[in-house]
Protein backbone atom coordinates (compact mmCIF):
# COMPACT_ATOMS: atom_id res chain seq x y z
CA UNK A 1 0.00 0.00 0.00
CA UNK A 2 1.27 3.45 -0.87
CA UNK A 3 2.21 5.30 2.31
CA UNK A 4 1.28 8.89 3.15
CA UNK A 5 4.74 10.25 2.33
CA UNK A 6 4.59 8.74 -1.15
CA UNK A 7 1.13 10.15 -1.79
CA UNK A 8 2.26 13.58 -0.61
CA UNK A 9 5.38 13.43 -2.77
CA UNK A 10 3.36 12.57 -5.85
CA UNK A 11 0.88 15.37 -5.22
CA UNK A 12 3.64 17.93 -4.73
CA UNK A 13 5.25 16.73 -7.96
CA UNK A 14 1.94 17.20 -9.77
CA UNK A 15 1.60 20.73 -8.38
CA UNK A 16 5.12 21.69 -9.49
CA UNK A 17 4.50 20.16 -12.91
CA UNK A 18 1.26 22.12 -13.19
CA UNK A 19 3.00 25.38 -12.26
CA UNK A 20 5.71 24.76 -14.85
CA UNK A 21 3.13 23.92 -17.52
CA UNK A 22 1.13 27.05 -16.67
CA UNK A 23 4.20 29.30 -16.86
CA UNK A 24 5.12 27.76 -20.20
CA UNK A 25 1.78 28.25 -21.90
CA UNK A 26 1.31 31.77 -20.53
CA UNK A 27 4.74 32.84 -21.79
CA UNK A 28 4.04 31.22 -25.15
CA UNK A 29 0.66 32.96 -25.36
CA UNK A 30 2.26 36.34 -24.63
CA UNK A 31 4.85 35.92 -27.37
CA UNK A 32 2.17 34.69 -29.78
CA UNK A 33 0.03 37.79 -29.16
CA UNK A 34 3.08 40.03 -29.53
CA UNK A 35 4.05 38.33 -32.78
CA UNK A 36 0.52 38.64 -34.14
CA UNK A 37 0.31 42.38 -33.53
CA UNK A 38 3.84 42.95 -34.86
CA UNK A 39 2.93 41.11 -38.08
CA UNK A 40 -0.27 43.16 -38.37
CA UNK A 41 1.46 46.51 -37.91
CA UNK A 42 5.26 46.26 -37.58
CA UNK A 43 5.81 49.97 -38.23
CA UNK A 44 3.91 51.00 -35.09
CA UNK A 45 3.54 48.05 -32.74
CA UNK A 46 7.05 46.63 -32.97
CA UNK A 47 8.92 49.85 -32.20
CA UNK A 48 11.00 50.25 -29.06
CA UNK A 49 8.95 53.26 -27.99
CA UNK A 50 5.68 51.33 -28.25
CA UNK A 51 7.06 48.36 -26.32
CA UNK A 52 8.17 50.86 -23.68
CA UNK A 53 4.60 52.20 -23.59
CA UNK A 54 3.28 48.67 -23.06
CA UNK A 55 5.65 48.22 -20.11
CA UNK A 56 4.45 51.53 -18.70
CA UNK A 57 0.79 50.55 -19.15
CA UNK A 58 1.37 47.22 -17.40
CA UNK A 59 3.35 48.69 -14.49
CA UNK A 60 0.50 50.03 -12.37
CA UNK A 61 -1.53 46.89 -13.06
CA UNK A 62 1.44 44.72 -12.05
CA UNK A 63 1.81 46.42 -8.66
CA UNK A 64 -1.90 45.79 -8.03
CA UNK A 65 -1.65 42.19 -9.22
CA UNK A 66 1.33 41.35 -7.00
CA UNK A 67 -0.79 42.06 -3.94
CA UNK A 68 -3.63 40.08 -5.45
CA UNK A 69 -1.28 37.14 -5.97
CA UNK A 70 -0.51 36.90 -2.25
CA UNK A 71 -4.20 37.09 -1.37
CA UNK A 72 -5.23 34.41 -3.87
CA UNK A 73 -2.46 32.07 -2.71
CA UNK A 74 -3.96 32.17 0.80
CA UNK A 75 -7.25 30.99 -0.68
CA UNK A 76 -8.90 34.41 -0.42
CA UNK A 77 -9.73 37.08 -2.96
CA UNK A 78 -9.59 40.88 -2.97
CA UNK A 79 -12.03 42.56 -5.34
CA UNK A 80 -11.46 46.00 -3.81
CA UNK A 81 -7.93 46.74 -5.00
CA UNK A 82 -9.02 48.89 -7.95
CA UNK A 83 -11.21 51.05 -5.73
CA UNK A 84 -8.51 51.20 -3.06
CA UNK A 85 -6.13 52.46 -5.76
CA UNK A 86 -8.59 55.25 -6.58
CA UNK A 87 -9.15 56.15 -2.90
CA UNK A 88 -5.40 56.17 -2.26
CA UNK A 89 -4.75 58.41 -5.25
CA UNK A 90 -7.37 60.85 -3.97
CA UNK A 91 -5.75 60.80 -0.52
CA UNK A 92 -2.34 61.42 -2.07
CA UNK A 93 -3.64 64.24 -4.26
CA UNK A 94 -5.36 65.93 -1.31
CA UNK A 95 -2.15 65.92 0.71
CA UNK A 96 -0.16 67.22 -2.25
CA UNK A 97 -2.68 70.05 -2.65
CA UNK A 98 -2.27 70.82 1.06
CA UNK A 99 1.46 71.31 0.47
CA UNK A 100 0.79 73.59 -2.48
CA UNK A 101 1.31 71.02 -5.22
CA UNK A 102 5.06 71.50 -5.40
CA UNK A 103 8.27 70.49 -3.68
CA UNK A 104 9.65 67.40 -2.02
CA UNK A 105 7.33 67.72 0.99
CA UNK A 106 4.31 67.39 -1.28
CA UNK A 107 5.72 64.26 -2.94
CA UNK A 108 6.69 62.57 0.34
CA UNK A 109 3.41 63.52 1.99
CA UNK A 110 1.39 62.31 -0.97
CA UNK A 111 3.24 58.98 -1.06
CA UNK A 112 2.78 58.46 2.68
CA UNK A 113 -0.93 59.30 2.47
CA UNK A 114 -1.49 56.88 -0.42
CA UNK A 115 0.34 54.04 1.33
CA UNK A 116 -1.44 54.57 4.66
CA UNK A 117 -4.83 54.80 2.94
CA UNK A 118 -4.20 51.59 1.02
CA UNK A 119 -2.92 49.68 4.03
CA UNK A 120 -5.90 50.93 6.05
CA UNK A 121 -8.40 49.45 3.63
CA UNK A 122 -6.37 46.25 3.59
CA UNK A 123 -6.57 46.09 7.38
CA UNK A 124 -10.34 46.55 7.26
CA UNK A 125 -10.64 43.70 4.76
CA UNK A 126 -8.41 41.39 6.78
CA UNK A 127 -10.00 42.24 10.12
CA UNK A 128 -13.58 41.68 8.96
CA UNK A 129 -12.64 38.45 7.18
CA UNK A 130 -10.75 36.94 10.11
CA UNK A 131 -12.51 38.36 13.18
CA UNK A 132 -16.08 38.60 11.93
CA UNK A 133 -15.82 35.46 9.77
CA UNK A 134 -17.34 37.02 6.66
CA UNK A 135 -16.38 35.50 3.31
CA UNK A 136 -13.57 37.38 1.48
CA UNK A 137 -15.71 37.70 -1.66
CA UNK A 138 -18.47 39.48 0.27
CA UNK A 139 -16.15 41.68 2.33
CA UNK A 140 -14.03 42.90 -0.58
CA UNK A 141 -17.08 43.38 -2.79
CA UNK A 142 -18.44 45.63 -0.06
CA UNK A 143 -15.22 47.59 0.38
CA UNK A 144 -14.96 47.91 -3.40
CA UNK A 145 -18.09 50.04 -3.33
CA UNK A 146 -17.20 51.81 -0.09
CA UNK A 147 -13.69 52.85 -1.15
CA UNK A 148 -14.88 54.11 -4.53
CA UNK A 149 -17.84 55.92 -2.99
CA UNK A 150 -15.72 57.65 -0.35
CA UNK A 151 -13.16 58.59 -3.01
CA UNK A 152 -15.82 60.20 -5.20
CA UNK A 153 -17.33 62.08 -2.24
CA UNK A 154 -13.90 63.28 -1.09
CA UNK A 155 -12.97 64.42 -4.58
CA UNK A 156 -16.36 66.04 -5.19
CA UNK A 157 -17.01 63.76 -8.14
CA UNK A 158 -14.13 65.27 -10.12
CA UNK A 159 -10.55 64.32 -10.85
CA UNK A 160 -8.09 66.15 -8.60
CA UNK A 161 -5.07 68.04 -9.86
CA UNK A 162 -2.22 69.51 -7.81
CA UNK A 163 0.40 66.85 -8.51
CA UNK A 164 3.91 68.40 -8.52
CA UNK A 165 5.05 68.85 -12.15
CA UNK A 166 8.50 67.47 -11.35
CA UNK A 167 6.91 64.25 -10.11
CA UNK A 168 5.05 63.86 -13.40
CA UNK A 169 7.76 64.85 -15.86
CA UNK A 170 10.84 63.48 -14.09
CA UNK A 171 9.32 60.32 -12.65
CA UNK A 172 5.88 59.55 -14.06
CA UNK A 173 6.91 60.17 -17.66
CA UNK A 174 10.67 59.93 -17.15
CA UNK A 175 13.16 57.14 -17.69
CA UNK A 176 15.74 55.62 -15.36
CA UNK A 177 17.78 54.62 -18.40
CA UNK A 178 17.06 55.35 -22.08
CA UNK A 179 13.89 53.50 -23.00
CA UNK A 180 13.24 52.20 -19.46
CA UNK A 181 10.37 54.10 -17.76
CA UNK A 182 10.89 54.97 -14.10
CA UNK A 183 7.41 53.72 -13.17
CA UNK A 184 8.14 50.38 -14.86
CA UNK A 185 11.40 50.15 -12.91
CA UNK A 186 9.54 50.59 -9.62
CA UNK A 187 7.00 47.94 -10.63
CA UNK A 188 9.78 45.51 -11.59
CA UNK A 189 11.50 46.11 -8.24
CA UNK A 190 8.24 45.48 -6.37
CA UNK A 191 7.72 42.24 -8.30
CA UNK A 192 11.29 41.12 -7.65
CA UNK A 193 11.11 41.73 -3.90
CA UNK A 194 7.65 40.15 -3.66
CA UNK A 195 8.85 37.11 -5.60
CA UNK A 196 11.85 36.64 -3.31
CA UNK A 197 9.73 37.05 -0.17
CA UNK A 198 7.15 34.57 -1.45
CA UNK A 199 9.70 31.95 -2.48
CA UNK A 200 12.41 32.23 0.17
CA UNK A 201 11.02 33.60 3.44
CA UNK A 202 8.90 32.36 6.34
CA UNK A 203 6.22 34.86 5.35
CA UNK A 204 6.00 33.24 1.94
CA UNK A 205 5.95 29.71 3.35
CA UNK A 206 3.13 30.63 5.72
CA UNK A 207 1.20 32.16 2.81
CA UNK A 208 1.41 28.93 0.81
CA UNK A 209 0.65 26.79 3.86
CA UNK A 210 -2.52 28.69 4.73
CA UNK A 211 -3.75 28.46 1.15
CA UNK A 212 -3.06 24.74 1.03
CA UNK A 213 -4.76 23.93 4.34
CA UNK A 214 -5.59 26.59 6.90
CA UNK A 215 -6.64 24.12 9.60
CA UNK A 216 -3.38 22.18 9.33
CA UNK A 217 -1.53 25.50 9.45
CA UNK A 218 -3.25 26.36 12.73
CA UNK A 219 -2.31 22.99 14.19
CA UNK A 220 1.27 23.60 13.08
CA UNK A 221 1.37 26.77 15.18
CA UNK A 222 0.87 29.39 12.47
CA UNK A 223 -1.16 32.42 13.59
CA UNK A 224 -3.45 32.15 10.58
CA UNK A 225 -5.73 35.11 11.30
CA UNK A 226 -2.84 37.44 12.03
CA UNK A 227 -1.05 36.36 8.87
CA UNK A 228 -4.16 36.85 6.74
CA UNK A 229 -4.55 40.40 8.07
CA UNK A 230 -0.93 41.06 7.09
CA UNK A 231 -1.53 39.67 3.60
CA UNK A 232 -4.60 41.82 3.02
CA UNK A 233 -2.72 44.84 4.36
CA UNK A 234 0.07 44.07 1.90
CA UNK A 235 -2.48 43.98 -0.91
CA UNK A 236 -3.88 47.32 0.23
CA UNK A 237 -0.40 48.82 0.63
CA UNK A 238 0.49 47.87 -2.94
CA UNK A 239 -2.83 49.26 -4.16
CA UNK A 240 -1.86 52.50 -2.42
CA UNK A 241 1.52 52.47 -4.15
CA UNK A 242 -0.25 51.85 -7.46
CA UNK A 243 -2.45 54.87 -6.74
CA UNK A 244 0.63 57.03 -6.20
CA UNK A 245 2.23 55.73 -9.40
CA UNK A 246 -0.99 56.58 -11.23
CA UNK A 247 -0.81 60.14 -9.90
CA UNK A 248 2.80 60.39 -11.05
CA UNK A 249 2.01 59.12 -14.51
CA UNK A 250 -1.21 61.02 -15.27
CA UNK A 251 -0.85 64.09 -13.04
CA UNK A 252 -4.43 63.60 -11.85
CA UNK A 253 -6.54 61.03 -10.05
CA UNK A 254 -8.02 59.76 -13.37
CA UNK A 255 -10.84 57.99 -11.52
CA UNK A 256 -12.74 56.80 -14.60
CA UNK A 257 -9.55 55.38 -16.09
CA UNK A 258 -9.39 52.67 -13.42
CA UNK A 259 -12.81 51.12 -14.02
CA UNK A 260 -11.35 47.84 -15.28
CA UNK A 261 -8.39 47.57 -12.91
CA UNK A 262 -10.03 44.94 -10.72
CA UNK A 263 -10.83 42.66 -13.65
CA UNK A 264 -7.50 43.21 -15.39
CA UNK A 265 -5.45 42.61 -12.24
CA UNK A 266 -7.39 39.48 -11.29
CA UNK A 267 -7.12 38.26 -14.87
CA UNK A 268 -3.37 38.77 -14.85
CA UNK A 269 -2.98 36.85 -11.59
CA UNK A 270 -5.08 33.90 -12.73
CA UNK A 271 -3.58 33.81 -16.23
CA UNK A 272 -0.19 33.74 -14.53
CA UNK A 273 -1.02 30.45 -12.84
CA UNK A 274 -2.17 31.46 -9.35
CA UNK A 275 -4.99 29.15 -8.31
CA UNK A 276 -8.37 30.39 -7.18
CA UNK A 277 -8.32 27.49 -4.73
CA UNK A 278 -5.19 28.67 -2.92
CA UNK A 279 -1.77 27.23 -2.27
CA UNK A 280 -0.42 27.65 -5.81
CA UNK A 281 1.09 30.66 -7.57
CA UNK A 282 4.25 32.59 -8.36
CA UNK A 283 4.97 36.27 -8.88
CA UNK A 284 6.81 35.53 -12.15
CA UNK A 285 3.61 34.11 -13.59
CA UNK A 286 1.76 37.25 -12.52
CA UNK A 287 4.33 39.42 -14.30
CA UNK A 288 3.71 37.57 -17.57
CA UNK A 289 -0.04 37.43 -16.95
CA UNK A 290 -0.42 41.18 -16.44
CA UNK A 291 1.41 41.91 -19.68
CA UNK A 292 -1.29 40.14 -21.69
CA UNK A 293 -4.14 42.65 -20.98
CA UNK A 294 -1.69 45.52 -21.58
CA UNK A 295 -0.56 44.06 -24.92
CA UNK A 296 -4.16 43.44 -25.99
CA UNK A 297 -5.20 46.99 -25.14
CA UNK A 298 -2.23 48.50 -26.94
CA UNK A 299 -2.60 46.24 -29.97
CA UNK A 300 -6.32 46.90 -30.37
CA UNK A 301 -5.76 50.66 -30.25
CA UNK A 302 -3.04 50.49 -32.91
CA UNK A 303 -5.19 48.17 -35.03
CA UNK A 304 -8.01 50.71 -34.86
CA UNK A 305 -10.43 48.33 -33.13
CA UNK A 306 -13.07 49.73 -30.75
CA UNK A 307 -11.83 49.71 -27.13
CA UNK A 308 -14.68 47.51 -25.90
CA UNK A 309 -13.20 44.60 -27.85
CA UNK A 310 -10.32 44.65 -25.39
CA UNK A 311 -12.79 44.09 -22.55
CA UNK A 312 -14.36 41.20 -24.47
CA UNK A 313 -10.95 39.62 -25.10
CA UNK A 314 -9.75 39.98 -21.51
CA UNK A 315 -13.03 38.55 -20.19
CA UNK A 316 -12.73 35.56 -22.51
CA UNK A 317 -9.13 34.98 -21.46
CA UNK A 318 -10.17 35.16 -17.79
CA UNK A 319 -12.83 32.48 -18.27
CA UNK A 320 -10.37 30.26 -20.12
CA UNK A 321 -7.75 30.74 -17.40
CA UNK A 322 -10.25 29.77 -14.68
CA UNK A 323 -11.18 26.66 -16.69
CA UNK A 324 -7.51 25.68 -16.91
CA UNK A 325 -7.12 26.28 -13.17
CA UNK A 326 -10.03 23.95 -12.45
CA UNK A 327 -8.69 21.31 -14.84
CA UNK A 328 -5.26 21.52 -13.21
CA UNK A 329 -6.77 21.14 -9.75
CA UNK A 330 -8.78 18.11 -10.84
CA UNK A 331 -5.60 16.55 -12.24
CA UNK A 332 -3.74 17.16 -8.97
CA UNK A 333 -6.50 15.52 -6.94
CA UNK A 334 -6.81 12.50 -9.23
Amino acid sequence: MTNLAEVTRKRVSKIHAGELSSATWVTAALFLILALFIIMNPAEFGTASNLSNIALDASILLVLAVGGTYVLITGGVDLSIGSVLVFSSVAGAKVMQHFGGAGGDAVIGGLAAALVAGAGWGFINGFVITRMRVAPLVVTLGTLGMALGFALMWAGGNDLQGVPPNLVYRFGLGNILPGIPAVATVAAFVALVAGVVLAWTKFGRYTYAIGSNSESSKRAGIAVDRHLIKVYMLGGLLAGLAGFLSLARFGTTSIAGHNLDNMNALTGVIIGGTSLYGGVGKVFGTVIGTLIPAVLQNGFVIAGLPPYWQQVAVGAVLIFAVYLDRARRDAELS
